[in-house]
């Protein structure tokens, strides 16, 4: 079954705010860092339930290169990326995301 996929608006915020950091590391890597994200959309939309449940229905897809995960939820009509987390910050603060 084909689900739409969204993105939590503050996920996007935290998408933008890591690549802006890379960029002022490395210019250059902010792009880098980006292509991760929609690789890892990718195929979160083509395989959503292949990664681990964490909490009710929500799971996480750590991403290759850098050291975040997104943050999902699979419904049965909709997969909602919930929040680009890093892997050593503040566990479950976008808990409250829907």
């Amino acid at each position: 079954m084909k689900r739409s996929l969204s993105i939590h608006e503050t996920a996007e915020v935290e998408i933008n705010e890591a690549a802006d950091f890379y960029d002022l590391e490395n210019p250059g890597l902010g792009a880098v860092f980006v292509d991760d994200i929609q690789r890892a959309i990718e195929h979160i939309a083509r395989f959503p339930e292949s990664y681990p449940l964490i909490q009710g229905r929500v799971r996480r897809k750590p991403l290759g290169r850098f050291p975040y995960s997104l943050m999902y939820s699979v419904r049965p009509n909709e997969i909602r990326v919930l929040a680009i987390a890093h892997q050593k910050r503040r566990p479950f603060y976008w808990h409250g995301r829907q």
